[in-house]
């Protein structure tokens, strides 16, 4: 069975594109990417940790309006 594991931030960023985000933009303290009307905010650390990670995944699952499992986000 897959388990989470850390995630660098450049591969964070690239996930996200394929599943249909903008690239980062910057603006105030963080950067910011943004799907269709919905803007998520990225932290600037450079490896996000496993309970970060997955904070951030519950925002986008929210966004997209789907759950994404852990083969599929280590398959993107």
């Amino acid at each position: 069975m897959a388990r989470w594991a850390p995630c660098k931030r450049r591969a964070f960023i690239a996930k996200l594109s394929r599943l249909g985000f903008t690239p980062p933009e910057p603006g105030g303290r963080h950067f910011y990417i943004r799907y269709g009307t919905y803007t998520l905010a990225i932290p600037s650390n450079p490896e996000y940790s496993v309970p970060q990670l997955k904070m951030l995944l519950k925002e986008v699952e929210q966004i997209l309006g789907r759950e994404i499992s852990v083969s599929e986000w280590q398959s993107l």
